[in-house]
């Protein structure tokens, strides 16, 4: 081989010597395409591009962001600008697929639209019914740091938002939407809550690689305040909404504001209260103006010696055992006096109007609900609340009629109450003991009218169906709650408020105070058989008025607005086990 003959000829032409790829000297090099950059296996086919196919289709939350190109002076490319698909349009969650249904088909996956102009209500609780892989990226509402919000002041607020709506009777689903919106109003993401009987509790999970961040609260006081509660539905509707701005000062201050306000009506008004509610009720029941009166005093004392009780601290089954026995205490004195002076009076309707007055069915209501929505621990504590109140008023109840029956008065388990021979009377008794009932609670008063209007027409449909149309009275009380929930839902869907005050007045004439009396009465007189049958016709219409007042809020959902459109924006059942 001949040696180059200088160093010119042994130093490479080009930087190609270099390469393995290089053609041999003599072959001709292939062409380069049209853009000057050869093709690859990962280059888009001819005739697909990266744009958006559909300029009105939507982008997913989950979606990459979007990039365009901007153009600079002279017509030069300029920065990258990235525009998120959802930045004009409402935040959408994806809702999972069938089993085997790919989620990149034709039309996309279908999406839940949370309508800014829905009730917080329904929005948190379509959120709170999806799992937590599909919930959309919190629109933070309440925006005063950069740094991003203090995540243990959130928690703390949220927990003492959700003790006060569960110590005031809100269900459970209720109040895990109230902590839900809160915390996403404050920009917290995959926040868990979580509500049984006493105790609440949030989690947190700041990211994927972070450990989470758990609060809880113990609620140890349960008390009936709707004004109270009122005011915090107020507080919710405002952290929730763009147009109002509330810092987390702001928020306790007003949390402090709500804690520290006093009663609306004091003790005597409530003592009175519920002496004019057990008279209606006795009234409700066929009693005259004797038999009002009589109801009336029994009611009164016995609230007044049930406040005695508790201020010495004794537990709440004491105090209704206490205020059971004042009216029944009544009902046989008059059946006594009744009796020597040939007087023609009803002690049942005197001992009936003082259940009413005693019966919790602000607790039925609520533990039935929760049952009804699949929070079952809940449901299970407040229906042992409500038995163990039950069984209270038995004993107090019992233990009067037995002296009663020892002291031969002659009460008559056959003359049960009618409701229809009066109507108007009746008509003007059911809407002052709602009235009355509706002061109880410490509503509101400008909410007050509202629901002794529904009261009364609860009780006009209940006596149209059962007296005048013969319908049994279980279905005719489900019917009459039925449309109590409905007109409760459309009221406090008005008025962003909650349901309660304009649905646990209005069920007051429904409560079955004559079933529950004769149905001691039975056991008292040692007639089992038919003591047990009417107190199970008691347990039936409490059911049928809880059950009414929840089926009632439902239907209204159905008719009114709710975040979305079509099937994809209805409310997912709270669960589906088909029975395994």
């Amino acid at each position: 081989m001949a040696e180059p003959d200088g160093p010119e000829e042994r130093k490479p032409q080009s930087d190609e010597a270099h390469s393995a790829f290089t053609p041999p000297h003599g072959v001709e090099r292939p062409t380069l395409s049209k853009d000057g950059h050869p093709t690859s296996e990962f280059a888009l086919p001819e005739g697909l591009s990266t744009e958006q196919q559909q300029a009105g289709r939507g982008g997913s939350a989950f979606g990459t962001p979007q990039a365009r190109r901007e153009s600079g002076p002279g017509g030069k490319p300029g920065r990258t600008v990235r525009k998120p698909h959802h930045a004009a349009a409402p935040v959408a969650a994806p809702v999972s697929l069938p089993s085997g249904v790919p989620a990149g088909g034709h039309s996309g996956v279908p999406a839940v639209l949370l309508a800014k102009g829905a009730p917080w209500q329904d929005r948190m609780r379509t959120l709170l019914r999806m799992p937590a892989g599909e919930r959309p990226v919190p629109e933070t509402v309440q925006r005063h740091d950069d740094n991003g919000p203090a995540v243990p002041r959130v928690l703390d607020l949220t927990l003492r938002i959700g003790e006060l709506l569960l110590a005031g009777g809100e269900g459970a689903e209720d109040v895990e939407a109230a902590m839900f919106a809160v915390s996403r109003a404050y920009g917290l993401d995959r926040c868990e809550p979580n509500v049984t009987f006493t105790l609440l509790s949030i989690s947190h999970q700041p990211s994927l690689v972070e450990d989470p961040v758990t609060a809880s609260r113990t609620v140890r006081r349960r008390g009936t305040d709707y004004t109270r509660l009122s005011a915090v539905f107020t507080l919710i509707d405002d952290i929730t909404s763009g147009d109002t701005d509330v810092t987390l000062e702001e928020a306790y201050r007003r949390l402090a504001v709500i804690r520290r306000n006093r009663h609306p009506y004091p003790g005597w008004v409530l003592t009175v209260a519920s002496g004019v509610l057990a008279g209606s009720a006795s009234v409700l029941v066929g009693g005259g103006l004797l038999v009002f009166v009589a109801a009336a005093f029994g009611a009164m004392l016995g609230d007044r010696l049930a406040w005695l009780c508790a201020g010495r601290g004794l537990p709440e089954f004491y105090q209704f055992v206490v205020a059971a026995m004042p009216p029944a205490a009544m009902g046989v004195a008059l059946t006594l006096v009744g009796s020597a002076a040939q007087w023609e009076v009803r002690p049942s309707a005197v001992i009936t109007g003082g259940l009413f007055a005693l019966l919790p069915g602000r607790a039925l209501v609520a533990g039935v609900q929760d049952g009804l929505t699949g929070y079952y621990i809940t449901a299970s504590a407040r229906l042992l609340e409500v038995m163990y109140f039950f069984i209270a008023i038995i004993i107090g109840v019992l233990t009067v009629l037995y002296l009663g029956v020892q002291l031969d008065a002659q009460l008559n388990p056959d003359a049960a109450p009618h409701t229809a021979e009066r109507p108007v009377v009746q008509i003007l008794a059911a809407v002052v003991l709602s009235f009355t009932f509706a002061i109880l609670l410490q509503q509101e008063r400008s909410t007050v009218l509202m629901v002794s209007l529904n009261g009364g027409i609860a009780w006009v449909v209940y006596a149209a169906l059962h007296d005048t149309g013969g319908i049994s009275p279980v279905a005719a009380t489900a019917v009459a709650a039925g449309l109590v929930g409905l007109f409760g839902q459309l009221f406090s869907r008005y008025q962003f408020a909650s349901a309660l005050p304009y649905v646990t007045a209005a069920i007051g004439p429904l409560l079955p105070g004559s079933a529950t009396y004769f149905g001691l009465l039975g056991i008292a007189q040692n007639n089992p058989d038919r003591g047990l049958t009417s107190l199970s016709k008691a347990a039936a219409l409490a059911l049928a008025i809880a059950i009414g007042v929840n089926l009632g809020g439902e239907i209204s959902r159905l008719f009114l607005t709710v975040p979305g459109a079509g099937r994809a924006s209805s409310r997912r059942a709270a669960k589906r086990t088909r029975g395994f």
